[in-house]
């Protein structure tokens, strides 16, 4: 069972959709002061999100905090290898979350921006979309 996953479902199985469109909300520096933001539109699966977390803790040593802004809501099913057309949709393989161009992944706060910039990067390679480094902006 997948670390990220919702505790409760209305339904275990969903259809695939589709993920056009850019990011209108979750797009801003909010919680923190440097943020990694998706330039792609993908499937950001609850193993990608752990591992980023993991790369950024492990780097940062216990200052500054790190914001996970994306969630695993959305299940994925697969078929069993070598099993015959029919009998059903498969059972959950894993969790994702939709990601659309200009979506916050992560924030870090607590740190300077030369840290920071090197904790994003790591979680950059983890991630399966390709991304940038933002820093806040104090709008009104």
């Amino acid at each position: 069972m997948p670390a990220n996953m919702p505790r409760r479902v209305k339904w275990r199985k969903q259809q695939k959709g589709r993920n056009r469109g850019n990011a209108c909300r979750g797009n801003k520096v909010t919680f923190g002061d440097y943020g990694l933001q998706s330039l792609d539109n993908g499937r950001v699966n609850s193993r990608h999100i752990e591992a980023g977390r993991i790369a950024a803790t492990h780097y940062l040593q216990r200052q500054g905090r790190v914001y996970i802004r994306i969630f695993p809501h959305k299940p994925i099913s697969s078929k069993p290898l070598e099993t015959r057309m029919g009998k059903g949709k498969g059972e959950t393989d894993i969790w994702t979350a939709l990601v659309k161009p200009g979506t916050m992944l992560y924030e870090l706060s607590g740190v300077t921006e030369e840290i920071a910039k090197a904790a994003l990067l790591r979680i950059a390679h983890k991630m399966p979309v390709r991304t940038r480094f933002v820093v806040r902006r104090n709008e009104r």
